[in-house]
């Protein structure tokens, strides 16, 4: 795959995922990342659950991403509309109601099954990438294994499953 060179578009997972296999690096360098508070405010929750190393750094994060993006109330309700019976985590409904809004060229990484449900409903198939494609287009190679759900082949398979299933 060619190399995207617009906006990535990330969810706490992936920022969580790329924290703890050395990756954030790579990919803030290789990509203009962006999200919105919501998951930057995550990243910050749940902290006392984790290892030392898996903490992540607001300051840097913050400094690292491209844009940092606040939502509206009123994007969130009309997501919600949209896509009524699929219930998302409050940075994922964030981060799509942000992404709705948007008329460039961007992509979205983000594993979480109902995240990808939604940005298939929505007509945006095409524009949802794995961490391990993003990562492998930039030439790193992650220094521990990626969890099964940032990996291409788990990506493709889901959205194989999701994609017949919102169209049946």
């Amino acid at each position: 795959m060619v190399r995207h060179k617009g906006s990535v578009l990330v969810d706490t997972n992936v920022i969580l995922e790329c924290q703890r296999t050395d990756s954030w690096r790579a990919l803030a360098n290789g990509y203009e990342l962006e999200t919105v508070e919501d998951c930057v405010s995550e990243t910050q929750t749940g902290f006392q659950l984790r290892r030392d190393e898996l903490l992540i750094d607001e300051h840097g994060l913050r400094f690292s991403l491209k844009a940092i993006h606040e939502v509206q109330a009123s994007a969130r309700a009309k997501l919600s509309i949209e896509v009524p019976d699929i219930h998302l985590d409050q940075g994922e409904a964030a981060l799509w109601a942000h992404a709705r809004s948007r008329i460039d060229n961007w992509v979205f990484c983000g594993p979480d099954k109902a995240s990808l449900r939604v940005g298939i409903r929505l007509g945006y198939r095409a524009r949802l990438v794995s961490l391990e494609q993003l990562l492998t287009d930039v030439g790193h190679r992650p220094r521990y294994k990626l969890k099964p759900a940032y990996t291409s082949k788990w990506h493709r398979t889901s959205m194989n499953q999701l994609g017949l299933e919102e169209s049946g």
